[in-house]
């Protein structure tokens, strides 16, 4: 390899490297301890020293220096890993450098022309790689080298970052290099001749974490397969351990949960990870997460500034966020500002100073103005502040004014400020309902007086913060949600909250689409909508007509129309229909689309992966905040079972409508947080309850008791109806607990919760998750086929881990794999992981016993379409084991019943060409058959022939298929037949009596044949007898007489030769004279060496296709 030159001084390693070739201008050497005459004490020092300081040469300890005579300053142009690679590099040089260098009048000349021809040989390698990307290219190319030469894997691999760390091996510490790449997580360190080399796939982890205890300072764990690994000693910890979690939950996303990938464009090729790429990724994600904005904006650049704040009149601190779309600004302290200004609402923005306007992205150059002003103050403050002037005149309301300043400002403002009207927002379920005591819900100006305090006191807050999407969101913003949102305001200021006014003004009229292409469909999705119509709040008026109804199906059809790959999950009804109760229709399907999408990620899918996740995170809060409870009631299952409809419906499946939309409330401005906040809150409030519970039933009833008695004191709206449960006349009534008090304590008690934090427990988590399921889907493909198969549990569950890790190599390397395709969680559990007919014929060459054999590849491909019996082209564990489980643990004539299946339709057709047999001694063939007639039991021992056909019978009444069922083999197919089993003694210690004993059986079930022939049609011509004394030579002989018979012009004769065929029951019979190869059949073979060859190998074959392809 190419190097950047360096400078060094030689004289410092000379006692380090030997000096091969010589030139005047150059030197090739080679590293002590390596090549020949390496090893030893010097190797052992000499490896380690270069493990420890990265040193190149311990991956490539042959270089090249270009030396300047009588000088002792030396430049290193090239490395290589062998001797071969270095002496190519050395002859370039001969060819094309040394011969022209007397041409150059000084030493200088010399150097600079060999640096410019060894940088241009290097800007030639990588103008094709993704190397030019890295920050350091030169150094990145050597941690690739070392990476190809420590781990072995495919070139394929896409090497990401690498660190120096150490590894925790029992209690002492390994030094050495921590590559990440996008697959793999690996490892190595070289230290006094201990090498330790680590490699763990992304998709096995289940557990990455930060931990701390007495002995590691800050360290990495890692748990795979039950295995811990802990790194510690980084320089950038936190920066690795975020790249991880990156990489980790890509894998996992792309191999477990397709429907989340298939929505993400930006890693549909592995080639295009890079750090940068996934620092800019973090980055638009946390920015995305924080404001509440589309999946799809991206992040453009984040600068810190200051932000005039004209209710505080004051400047605060914080980052101003810049993407296409949107400018948002947050301070730096958290409770303090929070502004969010789409770029479609700008009128205009005032810069004046030339390198702000700059970072400003060309895109929205076109959109803004740029205005000289007089007024200096900070720059992006002054943009900001211009921006937010302007956008809070527009959306405040009627009556107010521009000040005397302003006025004289000069500022206009495009348009009269527009009064806010209680009717512009359109037409709600809640407002047009009346109940059946004819209580008809009060507007904005009849409300009760707790309704028009809260509206009056948010009128307020709206003249002084500002209305609308631009409008300032402080600790007071959060106050005035945890209290409750009054009915009129709630809509609007949901959909302000969630984002989803954003998605809806992007996309207008696509509502109205989706309906119109949708209704009158029918598909699965709108079979089970239209069966859970009429369980969505049935209680409340305005779904017991069918405008309320109708309603909820057009917005849930409408999102599965949308979104096929969730289409309807339950739940998903009862959260439309509140949502329907205080926005539009068109409102409450972008409300659904943020929490679908975004707020409440992966919830409603096949496998509520987003729920089980948040349920974990709930787990480890209630340890952390609750630990009596935990100490108590020690199966954390019982928090999973009883939280779940809270995740999923936000409360409203198990609060009062009445209490539940506060919690919405909450929930759209505080996302899970508020949700993991009054769980918390909910269990602390009955922890003495539950702490004298006995069993998990009484801790349930006490929960329900509880719900049920939950009230909203400030609502307007009539209490529903709640049933007490049964049993409970003649209990004491349970206290009445305010939603609005309890949402005040849980912030109050858990308010140090930050969403930052949930997000990152939320992807920690996510592995657990993912790896519990898979968990669950191994355990029980294992207890189904183990119940059919004689293979011990442990060898069961690597041979699994092996057909599944098969499943997944090809989606490593390949972008949009046709394996990935294949892998369905919807699916019964054996048909989740399945393999193709490569895949499985690579395994199979590995674990068959009869690996050895010449015709390996056919008998794979054989097996595999006898296994393949929908014609789907896919196999499942259960086949793939049957067949391995007949090979290693049948008997006799399991094994003998498998090969002839093998050589008959549909796993043999005639057109297979023709197989080499492997047979060295092919006249002992020749001399056995030649003397079919003398056979005289030469090779006969002492066998019970009786006991072979009670077994016989035995199976006979076990298994439904009956061996007299298995059609006959034909003249060709018997002649593959008999060429595989000669391939299957080749190698073997007793292989000269195996090939005597089968060429005795060939002979004589072919006068069997001939015979039976002659009883049924005496009259036919006798070719069988000639066919037998002219002798067949070998395997080939028997296809050259099966192609002449073909060829015959005489049809009678044709017709002959088409009866000519062996029942199974004959081969079984005749193979049973021979205890030679009755031995050899019954000779055990253990699964576990193959099994290890095959671990060894899985990884490292990927780059030797001729032996593994």
């Amino acid at each position: 390899m190419w190097l950047k030159p360096e400078e060094m001084l030689l004289k410092n390693a000379l006692k380090l490297w030997l000096t091969e070739k010589d030139h005047k201008y150059f030197v090739l050497q080679r590293r002590r301890g390596y090549g020949e005459g390496g090893g030893g004490l010097t190797g052992l020092l000499v490896g380690t020293l270069d493990t420890v300081f990265d040193s190149t040469s311990k991956v490539a300890p042959y270089r090249i220096l270009h030396q300047i005579p009588e000088s002792q300053i030396y430049w290193s142009i090239a490395c290589g890993v062998s001797s071969e690679e270095i002496n190519k590099h050395w002859e370039w040089l001969e060819q094309n450098v040394m011969q022209i260098l007397s041409v150059f009048d000084s030493n200088e000349d010399i150097t600079s022309f060999v640096q410019g021809k060894v940088r241009g040989l290097i800007a030639e390698e990588s103008q094709n790689t993704s190397i030019k990307e890295e920050d350091d290219p030169e150094k990145f190319r050597e941690a690739l080298l070392k990476f190809d030469k420590w781990f072995g894997l495919p070139e394929q691999e896409k090497l990401v970052t690498y660190y120096s760390c150490s590894y925790w091996s029992g209690r002492v510490p390994c030094q050495g290099w921590l590559y990440l790449s996008a697959n793999f997580l690996s490892f190595y360190s070289f230290f006094l001749g201990k090498e330790v080399k680590i490699i763990i796939s992304w998709d096995e982890i289940s557990r990455l974490a930060k931990t701390t205890s007495v002995i590691l300072s800050e360290s990495i764990h890692i748990c795979s397969h039950g295995e811990d690994y802990y790194f510690t000693m980084f320089m950038h910890l936190n920066e690795t351990f975020l790249l991880m979690e990156q990489l980790a939950d890509y894998a996992v996303k792309r191999l477990f949960d397709k429907e989340t990938f298939q929505m993400d464009l930006l890693f549909s090729d592995h080639l295009q990870i890079t750090k940068r790429v996934l620092e800019n990724r973090a980055r638009t994600e946390y920015f995305t997460a924080l404001f509440r904005l589309p999946r799809e904006e991206s992040l453009d650049d984040i600068l810190d500034c200051f932000l005039w704040i004209p209710f505080c009149h004051a400047h605060a601190f914080g980052k101003m966020f810049i993407s296409d779309n949107y400018i948002c600004f947050r301070s730096q302290d958290a409770n303090h500002c929070h502004v969010i200004i789409p770029m479609r609402e700008v009128m205009y923005m005032i810069c004046n100073i030339k390198r702000v306007w700059d970072k400003i992205p060309p895109r929205l150059r076109n959109v803004i103005s740029v205005v000289k002003t007089k007024t200096v103050r900070h720059p992006v403050l002054e943009c900001l502040f211009q921006v937010l002037e302007m956008k809070r005149w527009r959306f405040w309301g009627a009556g107010h004014s521009l000040t005397g300043e302003q006025k004289n400002s000069g500022e206009t403002l495009g348009s009269k400020p527009v009064p806010w009207n209680s009717d512009s927002w359109g037409h709600t379920l809640l407002k047009y309902t009346s109940y059946k005591r004819n209580y008809k819900l009060l507007l904005f100006y009849d409300l009760q007086l707790k309704e028009k305090m809260k509206v009056q006191s948010w009128n307020i807050h709206f003249v002084e913060y500002g209305h609308g999407v631009c409008m300032f969101r402080t600790k007071k913003t959060r106050d005035l949600v945890m209290r409750g949102i009054p009915e009129v305001l709630r809509g609007e200021l949901w959909l302000l909250f969630s984002g989803a006014n954003n998605d809806m003004a992007a996309h207008p009229g696509y509502y109205t689409e989706l309906v119109e292409r949708s209704m009158g469909t029918c598909t699965l999705a709108t079979d089970e909508i239209e069966r859970d119509l009429h369980r969505s709040l049935p209680e409340h008026p305005a779904f017991q007509s069918d405008t309320g109804i109708s309603a909820l199906r057009r917005v849930l059809t409408a999102y599965a129309s949308r979104n096929p790959k969730i289409g309807y999950c339950q739940a998903m009804n009862i959260l439309t229909s509140v949502l329907l109760l205080y926005a539009k229709e068109e409102e409450a399907f972008w409300l659904l689309v943020a929490v679908c999408e975004r707020m409440l990620p992966d919830y409603f899918n096949r496998r509520i992966i987003g729920a089980l996740v948040d349920q974990a995170v709930f787990e480890e809060f209630i340890r952390s905040h609750l630990p009596q409870l935990t100490d108590h009631i020690t199966d954390m299952t019982f928090f999973s079972s009883v939280s779940l409809s809270w995740f999923l419906t936000i409360f409203i499946s198990v609060l009062p409508i009445e209490s539940a939309v506060n919690v919405v409330d909450c929930f759209f401005y505080d996302g899970i947080k508020a949700i993991l906040q009054l769980g918390l809150a909910i269990l602390d409030y009955n922890l003495d309850k539950l702490l004298l519970c006995k069993d998990d039933a009484e801790a349930v009833t006490i929960l329900n008791k509880f719900f049920d008695n939950v009230t909203n004191k400030d609502s307007p709206l009539p209490p529903m109806v709640h049933h007490p449960p049964v049993g409970c006349d003649n209990q004491p009534p349970h206290p009445k607990v305010d939603i609005t008090e309890l949402i005040h304590e849980s912030n109050e008690k858990y308010g140090e919760i930050q969403s930052m934090e949930v997000e990152s427990m939320r992807r920690r988590n996510r592995l657990y998750v993912i790896q519990t399921l898979e968990d669950t889907t191994k355990q029980n493909v294992l207890r189904v086929v183990s119940q059919e198969v004689m293979f011990h549990t442990k060898d069961l569950e690597d041979l699994f881990e092996l057909f599944k890790r098969e499943h997944f190599l090809s989606c490593y390397w390949i972008p949009h794999s046709p394996a990935l395709k294949h892998h369905d969680s919807s699916l019964p559990y054996l048909e989740q992981y399945q393999i193709d007919s490569k895949q499985y014929c690579r395994l199979f060459k590995h674990l068959s016993p009869w690996s050895h054999s010449a015709n390996v590849d056919s008998l794979a491909k054989w097996s595999f379409r006898l296994l393949d019996e929908n014609s789907e082209s896919l196999i499942n564990f259960k086949e793939f084991a049957s067949v391995l489980d007949v090979m290693y643990n049948g008997s006799f004539t399991d094994k003998l019943k498998l090969l002839f299946k093998l050589h008959i339709p549909p796993a043999f057709t005639e057109d297979e060409g023709v197989i080499p047999s492997a047979s060295k001694h092919p006249q002992l063939f020749d001399e056995a058959v030649t003397r079919g007639d003398e056979l005289n039991g030469s090779n006969k021992g002492k066998i019970n022939i009786q006991t072979y056909l009670k077994q016989w019978q035995d199976e006979l009444v076990r298994k439904e298929e009956s061996i007299r069922a298995l059609p006959r083999i034909n003249q060709s197919q018997f002649v593959q037949f008999s060429k595989t089993l000669y391939n299957l003694f080749h190698g073997d210690p007793n292989e000269e009596a195996l090939y005597r004993a089968i060429t005795t059986v060939t002979s004589l079930l072919l006068r069997m044949e001939e015979v039976g022939r002659m009883l049924n049609s005496p009259g036919s011509p006798i070719r069988g007898a000639s066919f037998a004394s002219q002798g067949c030579q070998s395997g080939d002989d028997i296809q050259e007489i099966q192609t002449a018979d073909k060829c015959e012009d005489t049809p009678q004769e044709s017709q002959t030769d088409v009866g000519w065929t062996f029942a199974f029951e004959q081969i079984l019979a005749s193979l049973l004279n021979e205890p030679v190869l009755v031995t050899f059949f019954e000779k055990p073979f253990d699964v576990k060496v193959k099994i290890e060859q095959v671990k060894s190998v899985q990884l490292r074959a990927k780059n030797q296709p001729k032996v593994y392809e």
